[in-house]
């Protein structure tokens, strides 16, 4: 993901990290061509790359979340190019709780702002293990190391006060990288120029080619929420008509034929007779795969449960604490009944209590008694029926869970599990 303030250039790299991977389509940039010059431009303007809206294009600005995808001889990517301003948080932190690394830019000349803050603390709110701290528009400062190296100290000493920094104290800290560059110029993103020889670091594209992939970094419990359960009893197939499969995805972890498992909420314990991946058989499975489980036991699972391995289970709860943040431009109100949406299975759910809210310019904690659209709050849930919940920040897969306004059907929340 790329989020940093407005007009710190994160659509111009985007654009030139695609242009110098040779990722954009001869009629694409014929198209960023012809824009450019009608502008009066001499170069051709990359942003034009990811700002699709017309009224990003007229204000300059990024307003919704705008995926691209590249490619290099190494792996592919999926970048995220984040909005910067404060109203469009919701969209901010949609784009992040997916994203694995953040490369967050701050303007040379302003050096870190209220928004580059507000980033990095939704940076750390979501769980992005990895943050990169582009130093963008050196150019326009001439180059200059004491500009970098001060911004730099200025970042650091920001991230020690939100616990950002991984350290001995901290594990779960934070990996952050510095960066200086010009993605005006493509000095540092892909290619190294001999502007700034001061810096001996990498340049971005190895740092992303070097990032841990997602789900490598520790080892995770085995989640599979059960999707469906397959029963084809009109099979022509006689084989098939004792067929009981469990069909779902592996959130995180991973099982094998013969594993111990059980099954959540009964708690119902029995052993993998069989994975299958489609028509294939296959002797494990990780995360990620869709698959089909067969249990040596005829057990009562339906779409909702989790099987979880037998020494890795956890305690189902019906209440829990997260930190939401508010997508609806209807206010949460404490007295109304929402759903709960987490994994496969749906719960009713009653605000117990909201702890605070958290400014996200000044980090102060609040008391709040409703919460308002992009607001972010710490809020205590009482369910109907019970979840299988992991911490958030250990599990992103089923420490996550979104809210729904019962009567519109419409997604009005997100939350993460503390």
């Amino acid at each position: 993901m790329t989020c940093g303030s407005v007009d710190d250039g994160k659509s111009t790299l985007i654009g030139r990290l695609l242009f110098d991977t040779k990722t954009i389509l001869a009629d694409t940039l014929t198209q960023i061509s012809n824009t450019s010059k009608k502008r009066g431009m001499e170069a051709v303007d990359l942003s034009l790359l990811t700002d699709g809206l017309q009224a990003e294009r007229e204000q300059g600005i990024t307003i919704d979340v705008a995926y691209r995808y590249f490619s290099t001889g190494t792996r592919k990517y999926i970048i995220a190019d984040a909005p910067g301003h404060e109203q469009y948080t919701r969209n901010m932190v949609t784009a992040a709780s997916t994203a694995n690394l953040a490369i967050i830019l701050i303007d040379a000349r302003k050096g870190v702002l209220t928004q580059t803050r507000r980033h990095s603390y939704l940076a750390h709110l979501v769980g992005i293990p990895h943050i990169v701290v582009a130093v963008n528009k050196m150019d326009l400062v001439d180059y200059d190391q004491a500009v970098y190296n001060k911004i730099c100290a200025d970042y650091l000493a920001f991230a020690n006060e939100i616990g950002l920094l991984r350290n001995s104290k901290n594990e779960a800290g934070h990996d952050i990288r510095f960066i200086p560059m010009s993605a005006l110029n493509g000095d540092m993103l892909v290619d190294r120029l001999d502007s700034m020889p001061w810096y001996q670091g990498e340049t971005l594209l190895e740092i992303l080619e070097k990032a841990p992939a997602a789900n490598t970094e520790q080892s995770e419990a085995f989640r599979f929420p059960v999707q469906f359960v397959c029963r084809p009893h009109a099979s022509d197939n006689p084989e098939l008509h004792d067929f009981r499969g469990f069909m779902g995805r592996v959130e995180s972890g991973e099982i094998a034929v013969g594993d111990a498992v059980t099954v959540l909420p009964n708690g119902y314990n029995s052993k993998v007779k069989a994975i299958q991946l489609g028509e294939t058989q296959l002797q494990s499975a990780k995360t990620e795969q869709s698959i089909t489980l067969l249990l040596e036991d005829e057990i009562d699972t339906s779409r909702g449960d989790m099987i979880v391995k037998t020494d890795e289970a956890i305690e189902p709860v019906k209440q829990i604490e997260a930190f939401v943040c508010w997508l609806s431009e209807t206010p949460l109100s404490p007295a109304r009944t929402y759903l709960v949406r987490h994994t496969s299975r749906e719960s009713k759910a009653k605000i117990g209590s909201i702890s605070y809210k958290v400014d996200v310019n000044t980090l102060e904690q609040q008391s709040a008694t409703d919460l308002k659209m992009n607001d972010i709050a710490r809020i205590s849930f009482k369910l109907a029926q019970p979840l299988m919940v992991d911490s958030y920040s250990n599990n992103r897969a089923t420490g996550a869970f979104i809210i729904i306004d019962e009567s519109t059907n419409n997604t009005v929340g997100a939350g993460m599990i503390i």
